[in-house]
């Protein structure tokens, strides 16, 4: 009996998934930014505040563009990379009042600001990209 549930040989690179994503390699490391740069600055006051929105949003990002590259359909995978998007924009408001209220410097405010402004970049031309893809196979 045949096993429908393995994959045909060469059908499968383990290398390219995801990962492989420009606009899930910047968010990631917009998280790890985040994460390393940002959350042991704050006071023990926003631990159940900005630490948590930060942590949620930055997650978020990334894990939005797993699932939508995970899905079959182009319009549920554009969804997905639509929400990754708006968690970018969340996380950049986040570090803005980290920045107002002094918890980051100056610097380190700068810096997320570019790693977030060329996540944004990126994920927007993914959703470009398989907008056409969507478009290209309507053709077909």
């Amino acid at each position: 009996m045949e096993n429908i549930f393995e994959e045909t040989k060469g059908a499968y690179n383990k290398n390219r998934d995801f990962t492989s994503l420009v606009c899930w390699q910047d968010a990631r490391n917009v998280k790890l930014f985040l994460y390393k740069k940002v959350l042991p600055r704050l006071s023990n006051e926003e631990k159940y505040n900005l630490d948590i929105q930060l942590r949620k949003t930055s997650v978020s990002s990334t894990a939005n563009i797993a699932e939508g590259y995970g899905r079959y359909h182009y319009q549920e995978g554009i969804q997905f990379y639509r929400i990754s998007r708006g968690s970018t924009y969340e996380s950049k408001d986040h570090l803005i009042s980290c920045f107002d209220l002094e918890y980051i410097s100056e610097d380190v405010y700068n810096q997320g600001i570019e790693l977030i402004e060329k996540a944004k970049i990126s994920i927007n031309g993914f959703i470009k990209y398989v907008k056409a893809q969507k478009e290209k196979e309507k053709l077909k």
